[in-house]
This record gives C-alpha cells, structure tokens and sequence, in this order.
C-alpha cells in the first residue's frame, strides 16, 4: 500500500544525492527547445514508465496502463515498478542516465525534485501545464510549486498529502482529556502530551523521529512558519536559525527533555505502530497512515496541525511524475498526453482514491467516487483533504535542499536527546548548509 512507499522516503533521499553526484557533472546543456516540438499524436512509439509501487498500486496502475492504450493503440507502455523499492529506482535511475536506458515516465519524490531536474534529462513542462487541458490550477499550489525547479516545470504531481495530528481517542478518554480540536496552541498540545503520558504503562503523550533524515526535518517547518519564520531568505541563504526556528526546536525540547512526554523514535519506523498499539497518544503524520489505521480498527480522531497565535499552517509532500527526455518529440509528446491522462479527475479517481490517497484535484471533491473515499476512511480522509489549505508554502526546491536537510535533521537530533541547545546546533546546521546551497 502507499505506506509501503512512504516508508522508504528518509533513505531513499541520500541514495538520490549520493547516485546523482556522479552524473550531474556530464548532463546535457538545455538548448530551451521543447522536448514534444514536432509531435505526432498518431506516430507509434513505446514509452518506459516507472512507477515506484508496491504490488497493490502496481497493478491499479497497470490496469489504467491497458485502458489508455486501448484508446491509443498506436502507444504502447512498458510498465514495471522499476525496482523492488523506490530507493532502489532512483539508483536506477541514475544508472539510467549514465547508461542512456532511464525511462520516460518515473515516480520520483518531490524532494529529489532539484536533483532530477539538474541531471539535465527532464523535460520542461513549463508550456505544457500552461494549456488549458492541463487544468495546473486543480491541483494545490504547495504541489505544483514542487514540481517546479528553478523555473522549470520537471513533472507533474502523482498525489499530494500533508501533516496533520492524529490522536488516540480511548487515551484521551482514559486520562480524562478533551480530544483536540482544528484550533488547538501548541500549548494545548504540549499539555496534552504531559497528562497522557504515564511511564508505568510505557505510554507518551506523543512522538517524534530523530533518525536525522527528512522526517526529522520536514516535521519542524510547520512550526517554524507559524513563528512566522523562512526555511532560506531570498537570497538563498539558510534562515531557519531566526529566532522563529529557534523558538520552534525549543518547543520541541521542552516536550523531549523537560516534560519528557515525546517518545524519540531513532529509525522513523515504530512511532505510528506504537501509536496503533494505544503506547503513543497522538502523532504528526498524514493521510497514507489512513488504511493502516482502519486495518488496525483504531478509534482515533484527526485535527488540523496545533497552532501559535491562529496560525495552523502545515508541509505537503507531494510526490510527482517526473517526464524524462530522450531527444524524440513523439516519445516526449506521447509521455505528456498520457500523464495529463493519467492525472485527469476521472482517471485520478481510479488511482489515488482506490488508493487511500488524497485526491490530486479540487475537482474531484463533489465526485461520487470521493464520497465513496471519505466514508472508507473516516474520519481522517475529509479532514486530511481540507487540511491541503493549509499547505501554503513548498519546502524549497533549490540545490543544496538536500544536504541541509541532513544537517537541520541532526541538529534536532541532538536537540532532542538532550545534547545541544536550539541555537547553537541551527546555528551550526546553517554554517555547515551554506557552501551546498551557494553552489547553485
């Protein structure tokens, strides 16, 4: 299921930066020509699409493959999940690129997304999602601002989802608590953590990763906004050691080292089965934890992010399907038709809505089939759905994201485990960040 994929996300990024460095350095200069210029819409060609899924997913999208190329016939698609997870399809993917056998469609993570676009092999969609046809404004702004790479549109989004905080409702009851609310301060949410844990019974009010990676990172930059603070400044340099960020890990610290009522989760994996198992009271995560929740039969409750001073905002991770360009205008015009296909509202309803994802567009939320969706997942799907408003900035899709990452990721490590203070490790993460970032 789409947790299977998400699961893979931390390490799959470091995989990405480590593969892609060595082929960067011999992408092909962009002449500004459109890779579609010329298309053919009844030439025949073959297209390579990588999908990145496990099993399930994989044969939804399979069978969505044989519908279109039954209204095409003169396209034919080679359909495979690349490799048996989606961190082993992005070294295929750089593999590919050295090699000159990369496919032409490939999921791919929207935080890759400056890496994918500078190996020099992505098509500019910048004119394509332009056309009417596309729709581009369906789809949430957070999202399509991911798939653009210094200017250049490099995909399309596959699905979009966002943080959100989910709560075991039996624990709240137990501890005699009100469950939370849409306007809930981050007070709130600290003194609910407090009250419900109890060590006796290995139980935390909640829980955060402090593996370092990504899901370390990407968890802190919602509070970092609502403080009313910026990941870079606009010149590119890192900002997130303003007193805003400051503020925000210390929040975080108070709850891991004063009241110790945040479980630190050193692998990003046991934090939400310990939260099915009722040992975590509530969690930061979002929509694709929905059918683990439901196969699990936990009572839980879903609320926008806790907020300061009115401000809920939240991070989307949305993910994309990157468009690969092999120097043919069919294969390159083919790739676009299907994909705007692929991710119409009615055949994105085939796919992310069977699914358990979000629905990719706004559109699709008077459909029978997104009713269907909200009462399967009840009563996170609709919540998860209105909270995509609150997703109002993209983390940035600029060299160097990556790498400093890693370097916020161990500083709030260390935060957490009670072995740095807030300002002297962001501090440290920005000095450190700062020579990736200005290579750009």
């Amino acid at each position: 299921m789409r947790h299977d994929v998400r699961r893979a996300f931390a390490a799959g990024i470091s995989a990405l930066v480590l593969a892609l460095a060595g082929c960067t350095s011999g992408a092909p200069e962009d002449d500004g020509k459109d890779a579609a210029e010329g298309y053919d819409p009844n030439a025949k060609v073959t297209l390579t699409w990588w999908t990145g899924q496990s099993a399930e997913a994989q044969n939804i999208l399979e069978g969505l493959a044989k519908e279109y190329q039954a209204l095409h016939p003169n396209v034919t698609l080679n359909v495979s999940s690349g490799a048996a997870t989606t961190d082993e399809l992005l070294t295929k993917l750089s593999a590919g690129f050295t090699s000159g056998t990369y496919p032409d469609i490939s999921y791919a993570y929207g935080s890759w997304a400056t890496e994918l676009g500078q190996s020099g092999r992505t098509q500019d969609l910048k004119a394509f999602v332009a056309e009417p046809a596309t729709a581009w404004e369906e789809i949430p702004p957070a999202a399509r601002a991911t798939a653009t790479v210094e200017g250049r549109v490099i995909g399309v989004p596959a699905l979009v989802d966002n943080l959100g905080l989910i709560y075991n409702k039996k624990l709240f009851d137990a501890a005699g608590l009100p469950h939370p609310t849409d306007d809930w301060s981050w007070d709130d949410f600290r003194a609910a953590a407090k009250k419900l844990t109890d060590p006796s019974k290995n139980i935390y009010g909640t829980a955060y990763s402090v593996s370092g990676s990504e899901d370390t990172t990407w968890h802190l930059w919602p509070l970092l906004w609502q403080k009313g603070g910026r990941i870079l400044d606009p010149g590119g340099a890192p900002a997130f050691n303003s007193d805003a960020g400051v503020a925000a890990l210390e929040y975080l610290r108070q709850l891991a080292v004063v009241d110790k009522s945040m479980y630190l989760d050193q692998t990003d994996e046991k934090y939400a089965p310990l939260f099915y198992s009722g040992n975590v009271g509530m969690i930061i995560s979002g929509p694709w934890v929905l059918y683990d929740l439901k196969e699990q039969k936990v009572d839980y409750g879903v609320s926008f992010l806790p907020g300061f001073d009115g401000n809920h905002e939240t991070v989307s991770g949305p993910d994309l399907w990157v468009l690969l360009d092999h120097e043919d205008p069919n294969r390159a015009g083919a790739a676009r038709d299907f994909v705007r296909w692929l991710t119409s509202k009615e055949i994105d309803a085939k796919w992310n809505l069977t699914f358990g994802n979000l629905p990719l567009r706004s559109s699709e939320q008077g459909t029978p089939e997104f009713a269907a969706y909200v009462k399967e997942y009840a009563p996170g799907a609709q919540k998860f759905f209105d909270n995509l408003a609150n997703a109002k900035q993209p983390r940035p899709t600029v060299t160097g994201y990556v790498e400093m990452s890693r370097y916020v990721g161990e500083a709030i490590s260390k935060v957490l485990q009670g072995a740095a203070e807030p300002k002297a490790a962001l501090d440290d993460a920005a000095q450190r960040a700062k020579p990736a970032l200005e290579d750009r």
